[in-house]
C-alpha cells in the first residue's frame, strides 16, 4: 500500500502555514490529509497555530492594543518571550492576521501576509468536509495536540476540549488521527471516547514533557523493547512519527546510503510509522542531497524523498504535498 501524504500545516511551502488557503491548496495538490497544531485560548477555544507563542506567525506584534500582553513564560522547560494564545480570548485572536513563519527562506509566501485570519479546529473540520464533497477520496486530519501538560497547569485540559470539538463536529471517525509528543495525552484522548488513530511523536533526543523522574527518553522508546512496550501499552498507541533523520541511514562520513531499519522495527512491533518533514530546500535536506550554497534553493529533493517514501513507511508530512505525491506515484 502506498504511503499517505499529509500536508504539513497545509501546503506551507506555498502559503503561510495553518491558513485556509494553505489547507485548501494542500488538498488541491493531492494531499490525503492535513496536519493542524492545536493550542488553546483563554476561554478554551482550540486554535490552529504551530505554537502558543504567536509573534512569528501573526501580526500581533504590530497591534498597539495588545502591546501590554507581551511577556515571558516557561513552556515545557524553555523560556519563551512573546504573545501567547492563552492570554487572549477567541474574539481577540480572531482579529489577528496570519504571517509567513519563515519569511527569509520563503519570501514568496510573505506576499500573502496579513490577509487571512487564524482558524479554529472547528473551522478546519468544516473546510475538510467541504473539500471532501469534490473528491471520491477520503480526506483526513492528523491533529497534533501541543503542550498539553503546560496547558493543563492553566486549567485548559486540551484532551477534554479536543474530544468535545470532535464530538460536536461529528468527526469521531476513521478520518481522524491524533498525535502528540506526550503519550499520556493520547491515553486521555482515548479515555474521552475519541476513536481516531493515536500516534506518538518522537524526537531523536530528550524526554516527553509529561515524563516524570526516571521516565523513558525518546531514544528509549525507539529501541526494540521500547517499540514493543509502546505497542502493548495502556495508552493505546497505534503508530509513531519521527524526524526524517531517523529514517535516513548514513555512513561514517555522514552521507546518506539508504533507509534505516526503523521502519521495519516499528512494523515488526505492530506499529505504523510516519516521518516529518519532507522539504525541498537545501536548508532542510540532508547534506548528501544539497545543491549549491543558497539555503532557499531546491536541492536534490527527489532523491531524498525517494529514499524515505520507498522505505515502507506508512506516511510522510510534506510542506509541498505535490512534490511528495510526485515522487510517491513514481515509485
Amino acid at each position: 500500500m502506498q504511503p499517505i501524504v499529509i500536508g504539513h500545516r497545509g501546503a506551507s511551502g506555498y502559503r503561510p502555514e495553518h491558513t485556509r488557503s494553505a489547507f485548501n491548496l494542500a488538498f488541491a495538490l493531492g494531499a490525503d490529509a492535513v496536519e493542524p497544531d492545536l493550542v488553546a485560548t483563554r476561554d478554551g477555544v482550540l486554535v490552529i497555530r504551530h505554537e502558543n507563542e504567536i509573534s512569528g506567525t501573526t501580526d500581533v506584534a504590530t497591534r498597539a492594543e495588545f502591546a501590554a500582553r507581551r511577556t515571558e513564560k516557561h513552556v515545557d522547560g524553555t523560556l519563551v518571550t512573546g504573545w501567547f494564545t492563552e492570554d487572549f480570548t477567541w474574539a481577540e485572536l480572531s482579529t489577528l492576521r496570519a504571517r509567513e513563519r519563515l519569511p527569509t527562506l520563503r519570501q514568496s509566501n510573505t506576499t500573502f501576509d496579513d490577509q487571512q485570519p487564524i482558524l479554529r479546529l472547528r473551522d478546519l473540520f468544516d473546510l475538510v468536509d467541504a473539500a471532501a464533497e469534490h473528491t471520491d477520496c477520503m480526506l483526513g486530519i492528523v491533529a497534533e495536540i501541543k503542550h498539553a501538560t503546560y496547558f493543563a497547569g492553566l486549567d485548559l485540559p486540551l484532551p477534554e476540549l479536543f474530544a468535545a470539538e470532535v464530538s460536536a463536529a461529528g468527526w469521531n471517525t476513521d478520518r481522524l488521527t491524533v498525535e502528540s509528543f506526550e503519550p499520556s495525552v493520547l491515553a486521555q484522548v482515548r479515555a474521552k471516547g475519541v476513536r481516531g488513530k493515536r500516534v506518538f511523536l518522537l524526537e531523536d533526543e530528550g524526554h516527553p514533557a509529561d515524563a516524570g523522574a526516571g521516565a523513558l527518553s525518546y531514544a528509549d522508546h525507539l529501541t526494540f523493547d521500547g517499540l514493543a512496550r509502546l505497542a502493548a501499552g495502556s495508552e493505546g498507541i497505534e503508530g509513531i512519527s519521527v524526524p526524517k533523520s531517523l529514517i535516513l541511514r548514513k555512513d561514517d562520513a555522514g552521507e546518506v546510503i539508504g533507509a534505516s531499519a526503523l521502519v521495519g522495527a516499528a512494523h515488526g512491533a505492530g506499529l505504523e510509522i510516519y516521518s516529518w518533514t519532507l522539504r525541498p530546500e537545501n536548508k532542510f535536506l540532508a547534506k548528501t542531497f544539497r545543491s549549491g550554497t543558497r539555503k532557499a534553493d531546491f536541492g536534490h529533493w527527489q532523491s531524498e524523498f525517494r529514499v524515505i517514501l520507498d522505505s515502507g513507511i506508512d506516511g510522510v508530512f510534506a510542506d509541498h504535498p505535490d512534490l511528495a505525491v510526485h515522487v510517491r506515484d513514481a515509485l
